[in-house]
């Protein structure tokens, strides 16, 4: 994995993962939780445009996203995975003794 495919993965990854927190934050939050929730919203989608710009009007990023989108889905998906089964032969472990 190169340096551009690293910089699409951090910047869609912070970038999504901002507007769900920020959107979940807005929702279900009152008082200043709620203006902090639309402070994250905006700040997910300001990186998703700056990446949409940079990608898109720019000839320095020429990462096809489906690609390293796949791959950034089947490497946490493993990830995932490797720790929910480390987790549990912890917990197996703990229990038995």
């Amino acid at each position: 994995m190169d340096l551009e495919s690293f910089l699409t993965v951090l910047l869609l990854t912070f970038g999504l993962f901002m507007v769900l927190a920020g959107a979940f934050t807005a929702y279900f939050g009152s008082g200043k939780s709620r203006t902090i929730g639309v402070v994250l919203l905006i700040i997910g989608l300001v990186v998703g445009i700056l990446w949409v710009y940079l990608a898109g009007f720019t000839s320095t990023i020429s990462v096809w996203v489906g690609d390293v989108v796949w791959t950034a889905f089947v490497n946490i998906l493993a990830a995932v995975i490797g720790a929910l089964i480390a987790v549990g032969a912890f917990l197996l472990a703990i229990m038995k003794s």
